[in-house]
């Protein structure tokens, strides 16, 4: 099924071109009075205006909001940052995730950080804490470790 963010409201410019967002899944519905479209099962997100990703158990689209919401299992990769939780909302306007993990668990996000010339001239190994920061701190375990 294909998806199309087209724009809203009468605008004095020329409005933006639609952007496809794909959404692959076993089964799918969309409400035409509700403009909601539900997937579900193996569901697959891309969305290349937006560099995004996504894979989920389940997505709604809520086109008059223009938000996204996936749940169960939730990956999200974009830009070569990614993030996993259970259920995670894209507001598309805002460009924004909201991410909430599973009970008594974490939402888990990697961010690809560019290094610097001068960060990387000035570091000769790994950063030090404050003194004495470091006893304050836990040990984490491994976030494959189970409790």
């Amino acid at each position: 099924m294909l998806l199309s963010n087209g724009a809203q409201g009468v605008k004095a410019q020329s409005p933006a071109p639609a952007s496809p967002m794909t959404v692959r899944s076993d089964i799918q519905e969309a409400n035409s009075q509700t403009g909601v479209v539900t997937a579900r099962g193996n569901v697959q997100v891309y969305y290349p205006a937006r560099q995004m990703q996504a894979t989920a158990a389940q997505a709604q689209y809520f086109s008059r909001e223009r938000r996204l919401v996936l749940s169960g299992n939730v990956y999200v990769l974009q830009d070569g940052n990614s993030m996993r939780a259970e259920v995670m909302t894209y507001l598309i306007d805002e460009g924004r995730f909201v991410a909430n993990p599973q009970t008594s668990q974490q939402v888990e996000s990697i961010y690809l950080v560019k290094e610097t010339q001068e960060n990387n001239s000035n570091a000769s190994g790994p950063a030090s804490m404050a003194p004495g920061l470091d006893e304050l701190l836990p040990t984490l375990p491994p976030l494959n470790a189970n409790p």
